[in-house]
């Protein structure tokens, strides 16, 4: 089977392109050649800009694959530029969507395929789901191969699974307070992305993937209290939580209110019985704990990798310092 991949070396489709490869995929890999991940061995890189039709053209010819996946599509106009640039070309186009596309906040849990998608707080998740309706209606009108596919929250090694990232590790390395927003109970979902691929490679060329959406998700889930803690065990620390509203840090950071308002403060847990049905392969076995550890054995092996946003650290000061003024002295923290 041979695969393109557009882009091919992020958190999620590293995962995806290694275990492609060792399934025996003839896989290639279409970016600009500027990643520091490793490659899997195996895998042809061909070097072009996808939003550049002519570099494409000259990277590709008018070779044809039997499935193309694009991990770096985000609004309608790059997805039809992908359908125009391989038309005739792919027996299958895979799109990357969000599960935060779904209903926010939901009306019903677990989320289900089924569950209407609406989301009127974030715009990434809107131009996702404009994405979806274009696809849609070229599958209907003219029969092109599609799937659709909504991964969730989904991290590996390199990556620190809550909002500031290794900002926020550091804080609790240090005894500082860090916030989570609201009361913290509400309920998430973390994805491993060596789990993720599992689903997402058992789509690759099945031909009863062709006009369905897939969420492929753990069925762990967790309190953002539990994933802060889960992270500080891992470190070897009580993390100092701080609770503060989502609408508090939204009214200081726009883009990260968004991203709050409009995913990570809405519980969040998803039935994942279609994937299973078409892909018994998937199956999660790497639970958050195990995760933690290994995110915090990649950050402190090399000190290049823990990069501190000054800007960030200082945004949290500031939230932190105006809820402390806000609230009696017997309720606050240490600072």
């Amino acid at each position: 089977m041979r695969v393109l991949f557009i882009g091919g070396t992020g958190i999620i489709s590293t995962a995806c392109s290694d275990l492609a490869v060792r399934k025996g995929i003839e896989l290639t890999l279409l970016n600009r050649g500027k990643t520091e991940r490793p490659i899997a061995a195996g895998t042809k890189v061909v070097i072009g800009d996808i939003r550049n039709g002519t570099s494409v053209q000259s990277a590709l010819g008018e070779r044809k694959f039997d499935v193309v996946v694009d991990w770096v599509a985000y609004t309608p106009d790059q997805v039809q530029a992908d359908l125009d640039l391989f038309r005739g070309k792919m027996g299958q186009y895979i799109f990357i969507s969000s599960a935060s596309a779904y209903q926010t906040p939901v009306a019903n849990l677990p989320i289900r395929e089924s569950t209407p998608l609406d989301n009127p707080i974030w715009k990434y998740s809107r131009d996702k789901i404009a994405c979806e309706e274009l696809l849609r209606h070229a599958y209907r009108d003219e029969k092109v191969p599609i799937t659709i596919v909504r991964p969730s929250h989904t991290y590996d090694r390199t990556s620190i699974p809550i909002e500031g990232g290794f900002t926020v590790l550091n804080r609790m390395l240090h005894g500082q307070p860090v916030i989570v927003q609201g009361d913290g109970t509400s309920l998430w979902t973390l994805t491993h992305s060596n789990d993720f691929a599992k689903g997402f490679v058992g789509l690759l060329g099945n031909i009863r993937a062709i006009g369905e959406d897939f969420q492929i998700t753990s069925d762990e889930w967790l309190t953002w209290n539990q994933i802060y803690q889960t992270i500080g065990k891992a470190a070897g620390v009580e993390p100092q939580i701080v609770h503060v509203p989502s609408d508090l840090i939204a009214a200081y950071d726009k883009a990260l209110g968004d991203n709050l308002l409009g995913d990570k403060a809405n519980s969040s847990i998803f039935d994942n019985s279609k994937i299973k049905q078409l892909v018994p392969d998937f199956i999660c076995t790497t639970p958050f704990s195990r995760g933690a550890e290994e995110i915090i054995a990649w950050h402190m092996a090399d000190p290049s990798r823990q990069k501190i946003c000054p800007e960030l650290d200082a945004l949290f000061d500031t939230i932190l310092d105006a809820y402390s003024r806000a609230w009696p002295a017997e309720i606050g923290f240490k600072r």
